[in-house]
Order: C-alpha cells, then sequence, then structure tokens
C-alpha cells in the first residue's frame, strides 16, 4: 500500500506541475524554456517538480502576472486629476462668458 500512495503522489504533483509549466504565461518561465522544465520534471522524480514548485511559490512574481506599479483607481492617478481640474476650469470659463 505504501508503494502504491508513494507512486500516486509522483504522477499527481509531476501532472501538476507539468500542466503549470506549460501554462506559464513566460515563454521561459524562472529562465528555462518550458521544453526544459517538463524534462526536468519527468527526468527528475520529486526533485524536478520539487524545484518547480520551490522556484513558483518562493518568489512573489514568478507565479502569478506582476502588477503594475501605476494607480489603482482614477482617483488615484495624478494625470486624471489634472484632467479633471482643466475639465472644470473649461466649463467655468465657458458658463460665465
Amino acid at each position: 500500500m505504501p508503494r502504491v500512495l508513494f507512486f500516486a503522489v509522483y504522477i499527481a504533483i509531476t501532472v501538476y506541475c507539468i500542466a503549470d509549466a506549460v501554462q506559464h504565461p513566460d515563454s521561459e518561465p524562472y529562465g528555462l524554456p518550458r521544453w526544459a522544465w517538463v524534462a526536468i520534471i519527468l527526468l527528475f522524480p520529486y526533485l524536478g517538480a520539487g524545484v518547480w514548485l520551490f522556484l513558483k511559490f518562493s518568489r512573489r512574481t514568478g507565479g502569478a502576472h506582476p502588477r503594475s506599479a501605476g494607480p489603482i483607481a482614477p482617483d488615484d492617478d495624478p494625470d486624471y486629476l489634472r484632467w479633471l481640474k482643466d475639465q472644470e476650469r473649461r466649463r467655468k470659463r465657458q458658463g460665465g462668458e
């Protein structure tokens, strides 16, 4: 029974890591091409999948899309606030004349 469990865990982890590597948004995730990651995961049981999982969860920007450093909402954007002030000035000029 322990052998079957050991083999089932290996299959599950390997399938998960290969699917994750193939679907990764970067063409070269973690510095290697996708095909190289698939080969490493398949050729080195547990070690290849362990390295993939370690890199995925240890790096913030590796597993997910990195967020932009720009403003999140329009009222946080200084360009948008400047545009609003310009629009307000134009309305006052047009209404007052």
